[in-house]
């Protein structure tokens, strides 16, 4: 079946107050593609990452939101104009210290997050994601619930669920003195939550994986590219006997649960395996091979938002073509349909060539102020 993308998504203008390094900034994005150079610590970054946080609202360098707020500033606000089925549309973000943000779409207060996300959608592709093999196994889910949230907004809040259960149950067994029945019901409710998590995990992985296989195989030859969901569980089960089977490895750990005062079992323990020809690539794989896992999850990403809502993803490079060598680079570069808007960052021009650079807006940041 061939599918049409008719669905265009554009980020027309950007314009930030008193976020990061920014007092004031504004601009229009004329072209498709846009190239944002700099010397490091000059705000490069902080510009794909105030995109990323209007399309997701949230930030992989972050903890809390008041961290994008300039210093020695009370608020920040991110706005972005956008462009939507031949709509516009406006974006608007205020972050203030001690209060929760306020978000507007064309002027219009919105109470719930589902209301204004998704409008933009983008994937993000940054020089720290080629450390996603390395790193830790909460990098990895943070990874993968950005990604499932880009073509299923409503995972958010099965997220979040998840999340206060988890919290609520960590909280009564730091009180001690525990009840049993207290505890069955909290293992029920994070049973059901947690079933929820790992089975969109698993069944967005599944997908992944086939896109993902052939992208990097292009780039690898012979070197065939699996990934698995480590959980309590291999098999893809769906959500009531997953849940069955959480509720029972809960009720085998409780004793320690209750000992340690922790949660043992849950989706928040999980991770992502990766293997080449069925070595484990998290500890035998070069960086190279590395690099090539990464920039193909990164496109299988994108085929996927644009298969699954049929529209057409903002594609953010932040200074990830300096990592990878020129077979990697061109492979990126070729693969990139001429219809989806980029917007990348790098020290220089030099790693783009003259071709390339013809079509393409320059943008030079030096201290937060635009050249």
């Amino acid at each position: 079946m061939i599918l049409l993308y008719n669905n265009i998504m554009k980020l027309k203008k950007l314009i930030l107050k008193n976020y990061r390094n920014y007092d004031d900034f504004s601009y229009e994005f004329n072209k498709n593609k846009t190239l944002i150079i700099g010397k490091n610590a000059q705000g490069k970054t902080n510009i794909l990452e105030a995109i990323f946080y209007l399309s997701t609202l949230d930030s992989y360098r972050i903890k809390k939101d008041s961290e994008l707020i300039k210093f020695d500033c009370d608020y920040a606000i991110i706005r972005g104009e956008t462009e939507k089925n031949n709509t516009d549309v406006e974006l608007d973000i205020t972050i203030e210290k001690g209060k929760n943000k306020v978000l507007k779409v064309n002027g219009l207060k919105k109470s719930k997050s589902k209301d204004f996300l998704r409008i933009l959608s983008c994937v993000n592709f940054s020089s720290a994601d080629l450390l996603l093999l390395r790193g830790d196994p909460q990098n990895r889910r943070k990874w993968l619930d950005m990604a499932i949230f880009q073509v299923y907004p409503l995972y958010f809040e099965k997220l979040s669920t998840f999340n206060k259960i988890r919290l609520q149950k960590a909280n009564y067994l730091s009180f001690g003195n525990i009840q049993d029945d207290m505890l069955d019901v909290f293992n029920e409710q994070l049973a059901t939550a947690s079933a929820n998590i790992i089975y969109l995990r698993q069944k967005y992985l599944l997908e992944l994986e086939k896109i993902a296989k052939i992208k990097h195989l292009k780039m690898a030859n012979n070197e065939d590219l699996r990934i698995k969901y480590s959980s309590l569980c291999d098999e893809f089960l769906n959500i009531e006997d997953l849940k069955n089977l959480i509720k029972q490895k809960l009720d085998i750990v409780k004793p320690d649960e209750i000992r340690r005062a922790q949660c043992l079992i849950g989706a928040h323990r999980d991770d992502v395996d990766f293997f080449i020809n069925e070595i484990d690539a998290k500890k035998y794989a070069s960086q190279g091979q590395q690099r090539t896992i990464v920039l193909s999850l990164k496109l299988a990403e994108l085929q996927i938002i644009k298969e699954k809502i049929n529209e057409t993803p903002l594609l953010l490079l932040d200074d990830v073509l300096a990592e990878l060598d020129s077979i990697r680079q061109n492979y990126l570069l070729e693969t990139i349909e001429k219809d989806i808007q980029m917007v990348i960052t790098s020290v220089d021009t030099l790693a783009f060539d003259d071709e390339f650079l013809k079509n393409v807006d320059i943008v030079k940041i030096s201290k937060g102020k635009i050249e």
